[in-house]
């Protein structure tokens, strides 16, 4: 099984079986982010940690799970992922680009895999209206940040 095999079969497990429970979440991923002056644009999504727990089968590792709320045209700053990131779209229209892909265009009930030191350049909501709702399953060392901002 190749690695790209094996990240979408982790990653249709991880939908398969965590979607349901956290749609049942009350609140889950409710709070929008906005600049501060209030208006929409790049600033800090909203996230709301579900889930840590660390891997027996993988000493020093953690699976993390959390749900990304980005308002209405919302754009986050450029970012990298130490470890491997699944993500899901609950609600809404993600644009993102990873380093050195076009951006690519996902729709509720599509899903990305993010390699571990992936550049993260784009994620924005593509609506000016609605809001769009991510589930992240995330993979990470005991003790790393889950993201962490690019250099300027």
């Amino acid at each position: 099984m190749t690695r790209l095999q094996i990240g979408r079969a982790v990653s249709r497990l991880a939908i398969a079986t965590v979607v349901p429970a956290v749609l049942a979440l009350p609140g889950a991923g409710s709070a929008l982010a906005h600049t501060p002056d209030g208006q929409p644009g790049k600033s800090e999504e909203s996230v709301q940690p579900l889930m840590k727990q660390p891997i027996p089968e993988a000493a020093g590792k953690n699976v993390l799970l959390a749900t990304v709320t980005l308002a209405p045209g919302q754009e986050s700053e450029p970012h990298v992922h130490p470890g491997s990131i699944f993500a899901y779209v609950l609600e809404g229209t993600v644009v993102s680009q990873l380093g050195g892909e076009p951006e690519r265009t996902y729709s509720k009930g599509q899903s990305w895999y993010e390699a571990p030191g992936a550049r993260h350049l784009v994620t924005r909501n593509a609506s000016k209206t609605k809001p769009a709702r991510l589930l992240v399953f995330g993979i990470a060392a005991e003790g790393d940040p889950i993201k962490q901002p690019l250099p300027r």
